[in-house]
């Protein structure tokens, strides 16, 4: 079927319009700095093209700028101790600004930081003192703006600033200005609120919102931590159009029995300027399953999430008497049933499919209950077929990112939660305790190791919409 397009732009890139503007002769002498959603590399790179013109340029990060503060102009040997006084702003939470420092801690252990409360401002109060007795202060901007978010209530987000100081040191300039990176996730809000959708559930098959953008991209020696602006805008707008079709339906916020279809946020990394497709696609048959290096290891030795074929070889293996449902897109879900004498349990991964640890776990623990010889259990491997397929797709590009646009099914639901037919992939898990009859169900699941953010959204995930807390501060 072919897409429907809702909007096809390009969007100016907000460091080409700040260097075409001050590289201009008559701010020769000026200082300016400013805060963006750009890679260090771009950055540097950005700064020296103004110092060519006589300008003395600044730009840092406007996402997570303690963190990058510390990792760009701080020089860490030595540090023995730092105390973060952070802001406390009244539209924010109390310790937005404490997590906004994470993983501070963490990239420095053998340094002690200290984190206490601030004033209402937007500045980090720093004091820094190293081994050898010598001291530092600093304050870090933290550039935010105020306004109303996707459920209506009042948000304060990280945002773009520019602050300019002439050579005769008055300011020219100093005020927020919405970067290409704000203005691709506000293209996506205003086209989805004004686009004429059907009066019932589901909206749509498939809602495809391709960008194309530069960002940050940092990998940090903390764990798997990296700091990724395309990372944090896939949970925005995936997050964000959850919350705006759950208003249109009626329902409260975090209702997971939605069925707006399937949202999908593919946002890749590029080196220009950034573009915003949105586009509707009906159902669609997938690609043909392909092989994978290493998809033959013992399940206790994967390092990746396995295809649907060897989750499938890995159920034959098993035996046991096979049921089977199909998903709104045509997908089947595979379940097994072995009786035996012991009492019933019912085994079940991937229900929420960007979650992969919980369909090898699965697959595990039924295969130890099977050596059991008298287990008498029901398993369900994968209960999200579709959803599973685009975490596939979508980790093509992004195989370390938390994906949350694959975690629900096909119709968008938290296929938990379907409360009426068609049941779709439901019927399997129906299937499975009708069989076994099991009172107990371990429906394991999985969490990225990770922190997980919407900057654009007041930063902090927001518990109704999503169902767990941030990584907090160390």
């Amino acid at each position: 079927m072919n897409d429907s397009v809702l909007l096809d732009v390009t969007i100016p890139r907000t460091l080409d319009a700040w260097l075409a503007r001050f590289e201009h002769g008559s701010w020769r002498g000026a200082r300016v700095e400013g805060w963006l959603f750009e890679d260090v590399a771009v950055r540097r790179a950005a700064e020296r093209r103004l110092a060519a013109s006589g300008v003395q340029a600044f730009f840092r990060s406007a996402y997570k700028p303690l963190v990058h503060f510390f990792l760009e102009e701080v020089e860490a040997a030595g540090l023995a101790s730092v105390t973060v006084r952070y802001p406390q702003h009244p539209q924010a939470t109390p310790n937005r600004f404490l997590l906004e420092a994470y993983p501070l801690a963490g990239l420095w252990p053998h340094c002690a930081f200290e984190f206490v409360a601030g004033d209402a401002g937007l500045e980090h109060e720093v004091v820094l003192r190293w081994r050898d007795g010598s001291e530092g202060t600093a304050r870090v901007f933290a550039p935010n703006r105020v306004h109303m978010g996707t459920t209506g209530a009042q948000l304060l987000s990280p945002t773009g600033w520019l602050r300019v100081t002439r050579p005769d040191g008055n300011v020219a300039v100093d005020t927020a200005e919405t970067t290409d990176y704000e203005q691709v996730f506000a293209q996506v809000v205003a086209t989805t609120e004004s686009h004429s959708w059907p009066r019932s559930e589901p909206f749509f098959e498939r809602l495809d919102i391709r960008v194309d953008l530069p960002g940050i991209a940092q990998r940090l020696p903390v764990e798997q931590e990296t700091v990724s602006s395309h990372e944090a805008l896939h949970e925005d707008i995936y997050f964000s159009l959850l919350e705006i079709f759950q208003r249109r339906s009626g329902r409260a916020p975090g209702d997971r029995r939605l069925q707006p279809g399937q949202i999908v946020p593919d946002v890749r990394v590029a080196d220009a300027a950034p573009r915003l497709r949105i586009a509707l696609r009906g159902i669609s048959a997938g690609p043909e399953e392909r092989p994978e290096a290493g998809d033959d290891l013992p399940l206790a030795d994967l390092a990746r999430a396995p295809s649907p074929a060897r989750i499938a070889r890995e159920m034959d293996v098993l035996g046991g008497q096979r049921f089977t449902a199909t998903t709104r897109q045509g997908r089947s879900v595979l379940g097994l049933y072995q009786p035996g004498p012991s009492a019933p349990v019912f085994v079940s991964g991937g229900q929420h499919a960007n979650e992969t640890s919980g369909i090898v776990g699965a697959l595990r623990a039924a295969q130890e209950l099977r050596a059991r010889g008298d287990a008498h259990f029901a398993l369900v491997a994968l209960e999200n077929p579709d959803g599973y397929a685009l975490q596939r797709e979508l980790a093509a590009q992004h195989p370390e990112h938390m994906l949350h646009a694959a975690r629900y099914t096909a119709l968008g639901d938290d296929v938990e939660y379907r409360e009426q037919a068609p049941w779709f992939e439901r019927e399997a898990r129906l299937q499975a305790l009708q069989l076994s009859g099991a009172q107990l169900h371990l429906n394991l699941h999985g969490y990225p190791a990770h922190e997980w953010t919407r900057p654009l959204s007041g930063y902090l995930p927001q518990a109704s919409s999503c169902g767990r807390s941030p990584r907090a501060s160390s």
